[in-house]
């Protein structure tokens, strides 16, 4: 493997073990202690990855997250030692793929990098079989497009994540069948869902803020309370 993660946090000794497991996994690591210099590189370089702390001295890694998400895709895992599910779903919010609580297991943290990264690498290479009628639909203007990974609503691009657009992909494959939470989960992630938590939840709430969606009455991606999500 020759990708390059970028790590960021303040504790040394969390983000030297974290270059330890990488690095043994064959991964390249560029790592930062501050928040401002790991930003200045993402505006040279392009890593793979990136590993943020929520709590660094310069910037919270919120606010860098949402920084990074200005100009970049690739998935994001936020490092954070608070369990409060707000600091989950803010992180996931703000564009972040994945979060592990502290303290954890390094290589829970591999197993989750080499998850995303996999993901990523699907969904940039694109299906390589010959194309279907089906992937790709339009719907009042909403169009996706599954072969080349591309959103447009009324003819402007909207510019998703992997995991949004998958996301996305599966409600609109399943169009006028409401999907529970459970099932978004393990077709985007590709993992089993194995408790209640605000994962989905938050990526659907970004999904209808780039799709430009009033909160009360969405257009496209509604809510069936209790039951899961729908597009009519």
């Amino acid at each position: 493997m020759s990708e390059t993660i970028l790590v960021v946090d303040d504790e040394k000794e969390i983000a030297d073990l974290v270059e330890l497991y990488l690095s043994n996994e064959g991964y390249r690591v560029e790592k930062f202690y501050e928040a401002l210099p790991a930003l200045d590189y993402t505006r040279r370089e392009e890593p793979a990855l990136a590993v943020l702390d929520v709590m660094l001295p310069d910037m919270d890694g919120f606010t860098l997250c949402q920084r990074i998400r200005e100009n970049h895709l690739y998935p994001i895992i936020m490092l954070t030692a608070r369990v409060e599910d707000m600091d989950k779903i803010t992180g996931l919010t703000l564009g972040a793929d994945d979060y592990i609580t502290k303290p954890f297991n390094p290589l829970e943290l591999v197993a989750r990098v080499k998850t995303q990264l996999r993901r990523y690498t699907r969904y940039n290479t694109g299906p390589q079989d010959v194309p279907r009628p089906d992937e790709a639909v339009d719907i009042r203007g909403l169009r996706v497009d599954r072969e080349s990974h591309k959103c447009s609503l009324n003819g402007k691009e909207v510019s998703l994540t992997p995991l949004e657009f998958s996301i996305l992909w599966h409600l609109c494959r399943r169009r006028g069948k409401v999907v529970s939470s459970e099932e978004l989960f393990e077709a985007a992630w590709g993992e089993k869902y194995l408790d209640n938590n605000n994962t989905v939840m938050a990526h659907i709430a970004r999904l209808r803020e780039k799709l430009g969606e009033p909160p009360r009455k969405p257009r496209f991606i509604k809510t069936v309370w209790g039951v899961g999500y729908t597009i009519e």
